[in-house]
């Protein structure tokens, strides 16, 4: 009997122990997405887009394997919207992945919600959008996961740097007035104004130089 309550004693102490250590490697990583009205200049013309924390792309979160990711979304838009974790496994957290009256109701313009869910046996470069009609082409942003803290790193030699580089579209249109459109008249549009880098459109594009720049 006392041996087997020591063996139960040892399994304890080292089940505390891995608890322990992998408490030590996660880490909550937070954020707030203010998500409202901005004035954009593009294709030499001024024009008011849905926008996180006043840019285009938003924010990019970087979390390593493991780690909590929480985030805030203050919906100061006049849209109703939510967000989607582009990618992210969601395992026990199916409630957090944002796909509009799937895994819940819009958030409404003048509230907010908060996501929170952790990333589990996966890495690499993901994104968020916003899940609601077509906002995503201006609502966006890079969804970074390295790998663990202490684990085995990159299976290739260490970068000097890292860019996150992401690809857009641009319309010189209320994105949203272009959806219901194709919906009401069946005729999708199958080109946009530009195609954009990191939010900006190559230099061939009308005002997209130096000069055409705010």
């Amino acid at each position: 009997m006392g041996r087997r309550l020591g063996v139960v004693v040892v399994l304890a102490q080292a089940f505390a122990l891995l608890l322990a250590v992998g408490g030590a490697r996660a880490a909550v990583v937070e954020h707030t997405f203010h998500v409202g009205n901005l004035v954009i200049r593009q294709l030499c013309r001024e024009q008011v887009v849905v926008a996180v924390n006043g840019k285009v792309p938003g924010e990019t979160i970087v979390a390593h394997e493991g780690d909590t990711v929480i985030v805030h979304v203050v919906n100061d838009s006049p849209r109703n919207l939510s967000m989607h974790w582009h990618g992210v496994f969601q395992l026990l957290s199916a409630w957090a992945d944002g796909p509009l009256y799937v895994t819940q109701c819009p958030i409404l313009p003048g509230q907010s919600y908060t996501y929170k869910f952790d990333v589990v046996g996966q890495e690499g470069t993901l994104w968020w959008h916003a899940h609601a009609s077509w906002l995503r082409a201006t609502v966006y942003g890079a969804l970074i996961v390295l790998p663990r803290s202490g684990g085995r790193g990159y299976p290739f030699p260490q970068p000097f740097a890292e860019v996150p580089i992401m690809l857009g579209e641009w319309w010189n249109e209320d994105v949203v007035a272009v959806e219901f459109a194709s919906l009401a008249t069946g005729n999708v549009p199958n080109i946009s104004n530009a195609y954009t880098i990191n939010g900006n459109p190559g230099d061939l594009y009308p005002c997209s130089g130096q000069q055409g720049k705010l």
